[in-house]
C-alpha cells in the first residue's frame, strides 16, 4: 500500500478555518469511499498549540508548519475587505511569509482565497502562472509582477503549487486531489453522499460573466438588469435609458470594461443564464428559452451554440449536474 498523502491544513489567527474543516472532511470521506487511508490531514501552525482562529473559534495545532512529515501544506484566506486590508494583514503575518518562503523540493504549498497573497508575499508563486479572488487581482498584478496571474480562471495547478479564487476555493483543489489520486467518478459519488453543490466549472466563456466577477459599479447594475429583462425585450435604448445616459456613452463604457460590444455582452449574460440552468436543474430547454424570454426557442439555440460551441442539450450533458 502506497504511503498516504499527509497534508497540514495551516493555522494562523484570524484565519478563516470553515474551508479547512470542509477541505477534511472531505479527504476524511475519500478514506472511508475507498476503505483505504488515501489522505491524513492535521492542524499546524507557526508553532504546535492553541491558534485563535476569526469569529473566536480556536483550534489545535498539533505539528508547525515546516515540519518534515508534511507533503502539503493548504493555506486558507483571512477576513479582508480591501486590498489596503490585505496589505495590513500580510505585514502583520511577516513571520508567517517568511517560514512559507522556505523552500523544499518535495512540499507542495495550496492557497486559496486571501490565502494566495501569503504565497505570493512569500515567493513561493514566482515565475508561475496563478489565480486569486477578482477584487484583489489589480493590486496583486502590480504588487507581485513576478507571478503569471491568470485571474480569469478559478483554479490553477502546478507542479508544487496550487491556487484558487474565493472562500470555497478549497473545492476545487480537494476535486482535483480527488480525481488524481483516485478516481473521477469517486468525487461524484462524495457530491452525492455530501449534497455538495457542482464544482465543475461552466464553459470558459461564461468564466467572467457572474454578477460577482463583474469588476465596476456599472456593469453590476447593467448586469443585474440584463438578467431581469426578458431578451428579446433589451435594447441599447432601453437599458441607456434605465441606468439614466446616453446609448453612446453606456456603449463606450462597457467596450471599455469588457472588450466586448454592449449587444455582445448583453447575448453573453442572458446566455450564461440558460447555461446555469441547463446545468442546475432538470426542466426541458425549450422551457428556458420560455422563461428568460428569448424571441423563440430556435433562435436561443442558435446564439447558445454560436457561443459555446455546444448545442443545449450537449451542454447539459458535459457540464450538467442531472
Amino acid at each position: 500500500m502506497s504511503k498516504a498523502l499527509r497534508i497540514g491544513l495551516l493555522l494562523f489567527p484570524d484565519c478563516m478555518p470553515a474551508g479547512l474543516l470542509s477541505f477534511s472532511d472531505l479527504m476524511h470521506a475519500t478514506n472511508r469511499r475507498t476503505g483505504r487511508i488515501i489522505f491524513e490531514t492535521c492542524f499546524v501552525g507557526l508553532q504546535a498549540g492553541p491558534v485563535e482562529c476569526s469569529h473566536g473559534v480556536t483550534l489545535n495545532a498539533t505539528d508547525t508548519v515546516n515540519s518534515s512529515e508534511l507533503d502539503a501544506i493548504l493555506v486558507p484566506g483571512f477576513w479582508a475587505e480591501s486590498a489596503h486590508q490585505v496589505e495590513k494583514a500580510l505585514a502583520t503575518y511577516a513571520n508567517l511569509v517568511k517560514r512559507l518562503s522556505v523552500r523544499s523540493s518535495r512540499r507542495h504549498l495550496w492557497s486559496y482565497c486571501t490565502g494566495v497573497c501569503l504565497l505570493a508575499a512569500s515567493g513561493q508563486l514566482n515565475d508561475q502562472p496563478a489565480t486569486v479572488t477578482w477584487w484583489l487581482a489589480e493590486a496583486m498584478v502590480k504588487r507581485y509582477n513576478k507571478v503569471h496571474w491568470q485571474s480569469e480562471h478559478n483554479c490553477v495547478f502546478n507542479d508544487r503549487t496550487a491556487t484558487a479564487s474565493g472562500v470555497n476555493g478549497y473545492l476545487p483543489i480537494a476535486q482535483a486531489l480527488i480525481e488524481r489520486n483516485v478516481s473521477p467518478e469517486i468525487f461524484r459519488d462524495l457530491i452525492k453522499l455530501m449534497v455538495l453543490p457542482r464544482p465543475a466549472q461552466p464553459h470558459s466563456v461564461f468564466n467572467a460573466t457572474s454578477l460577482i466577477e463583474q469588476p465596476g459599479k456599472l456593469l453590476r447594475k447593467l448586469h443585474v438588469l440584463l438578467e431581469q429583462m426578458p431578451a428579446e425585450q433589451i435594447t441599447v435604448k432601453a437599458l441607456a435609458g434605465t441606468l439614466g445616459m446616453s446609448e453612446r456613452t453606456l456603449a463606450r463604457k462597457v467596450r471599455n470594461e469588457t472588450g466586448l460590444a454592449i449587444g455582445a455582452y448583453a447575448r453573453r449574460v442572458k446566455l450564461s443564464q440558460v447555461g446555469e440552468r441547463i446545468t442546475l436543474t432538470s426542466v426541458p430547454i425549450s422551457t428556458i428559452s420560455l422563461e428568460l424570454g428569448f424571441s423563440s426557442d430556435s433562435n436561443m439555440r442558435r446564439m447558445f451554440k454560436e457561443l459555446t460551441g455546444l448545442t443545449p442539450a450537449e451542454y447539459r450533458q458535459k457540464f450538467g449536474h442531472y
